[in-house]
């Protein structure tokens, strides 16, 4: 089919055929056979000579620039606007003899396409996503087309969200997963983060020197005399025996009896549990909890053995500073609770699924910053190699260096001294600067369509 304009593609001679249909245009014609059968003619059809269905034709108007195609194009997809009979005759003007659609005009070279094609979906460069999106629903191509032509413009294909079937477990899931569903789902949703943030912040002011537990101080070797006699002042090493009762304890005990509950009800009411083991979220639930549970149990042990400790040796003083150096760790997975924060924060779920989505332009960036380290800190360790005031004694000595020189950080501890150095430095800013620009549009173009979808559902 090609675009007419002006409407001076048609033949004068059509004007006899197409007035003697004009008082029978707004419905379907039937016309008998020589068999006996009737065929329904479309509005705005038009035949040439005796054969059949392949030089049926019809005029389409698009905003006044003229389209002319065959009706079997149209016909190849029967449950769109332009293929069904029924669905386009409202758009039919009798008077011209076509449909008429006050619709975007480079838009419908796509549209067209799309039934020339047997349902290839290319959007003119000359228009813009939405609208021709716009364009997808009004002519009702259907969500198959439109899912197609969102995957080759780039859009990720978003992640269909199952509910429980028990009505039950659907109100409890709703209520712990969706704060937006309802008042009661707001207010535990208000709960849930006012306890992460006490949590946090307990982890925090526990560091402070004057709130700092004796199991945080260094473990000192055992006193001269062996331990013998000794008070528990003492014996630094010992476990205090009020550990338990210390209200920081008190108060990551209740936050982690609220976590626990939490998730627990969360998991008995999920749709799937196989699916609810592999979410990320989940697993950072599972990894906040953990610590406590490994803290408790050592208490627990730590106080069992209490009544023998002042009889421990040298040994066992490291052996108990081996065991607090991994307390320690173990308690400083306690800081991923933050990211529980993201289950109620869209921006933080907006900023993941970016990241998420730009995973492979992030990893190309770390490849570059990887090779630039080789190169530049190579680079300066033989033009700084001999100068006897170097700060750079080998090439793996000097990656710190070039870390902080690409990254545009800087931290002044290690610098060149020679002129070749300080030229290799120039060149390892400037290639860092562009390193770390490339990447960059491509994670903004993914942020604002995130943040754009995420409004747009809003304000559905």
């Amino acid at each position: 089919g090609g675009a007419v304009k002006g409407g001076r593609g048609r033949k004068e001679g059509r004007k006899g055929r197409a007035g003697a249909m004009r008082a029978e245009e707004p419905l379907a014609l039937a016309a008998p056979r020589a068999g006996g059968e009737a065929e329904a003619e479309a509005p705005g059809e038009e035949r040439s000579g005796g054969s059949c269905c392949s030089s049926e034709r019809l005029v389409i108007n698009i905003s006044g620039l003229r389209f002319e195609t065959q009706l079997r194009t149209l016909s190849i997809f029967p449950d769109t606007l332009l293929g069904d009979p029924s669905r386009r005759v409202r758009y039919f003007d009798p008077l011209r003899n076509e449909y008429f659609f006050d619709r975007n005009r480079p838009s419908f070279d796509g549209i067209l396409y799309f039934y020339q094609s047997g349902g290839k979906l290319r959007r003119p460069v000359n228009v813009s996503i939405d609208v021709f999106a716009d364009e997808i629903r009004f002519y009702q191509l259907g969500e198959e087309a439109m899912e197609r032509f969102r995957e080759d413009e780039g859009f990720i294909k978003e992640e269909e969200k199952p509910l429980p079937r028990n009505e039950f477990q659907r109100q409890v899931w709703l209520i712990f997963e969706y704060p937006e569903s309802s008042s009661s789902a707001r207010a535990i949703a208000i709960v849930s983060v006012l306890v992460i943030l006490i949590s946090i912040i307990t982890f925090c002011l526990e560091t402070l020197p004057e709130f700092r537990d004796e199991r945080e101080m260094p473990v000192p070797l055992p006193p001269q005399g062996g331990g013998l006699n000794g008070t528990p002042g003492d014996s630094p090493p010992m476990q205090p025996a009020s550990s338990l009762a210390d209200p920081f304890f008190i108060i990551e005990t209740t936050c982690v009896i609220w976590f626990t509950f939490e998730l627990l009800v969360r998991f008995f009411a999920c749709p799937s549990k196989p699916e609810f083991s592999r979410n990320i979220m989940n697993i950072i639930d599972i990894v906040a909890i953990i610590p406590y549970f490994i803290t408790l149990g050592t208490e627990l042990a730590h106080e069992q053995q209490q009544p023998g400790a002042g009889s421990s040796n040298g040994g066992g003083g490291q052996q108990q500073a081996m065991s607090l150096a991994i307390l320690r760790v173990i308690r400083l997975v306690r800081v991923f609770r933050i990211f529980k924060l993201s289950r109620h924060s869209k921006g933080l779920q907006i900023l993941g699924q970016t990241l998420k989505a730009s995973m492979r332009e992030l990893g190309l960036l770390i490849f570059f910053l990887f090779i630039g380290v080789i190169l530049f800190s190579s680079a300066v360790y033989f033009a700084e190699a001999d100068d006897p005031e170097s700060h750079f004694s080998s090439i793996p000595d000097a990656f710190w260096w070039a870390v902080v020189t690409m990254t545009t950080v800087g931290y002044g501890d290690m610098r060149p001294v020679t002129v070749g150095g300080k030229i290799v430095g120039s060149l390892c800013a400037i290639a860092g600067v562009l390193t770390i620009a490339l990447p960059v549009p491509v994670i903004v173009s993914n942020f604002n369509y995130f943040y754009h979808r995420e409004t747009d559902h809003e304000e559905q």
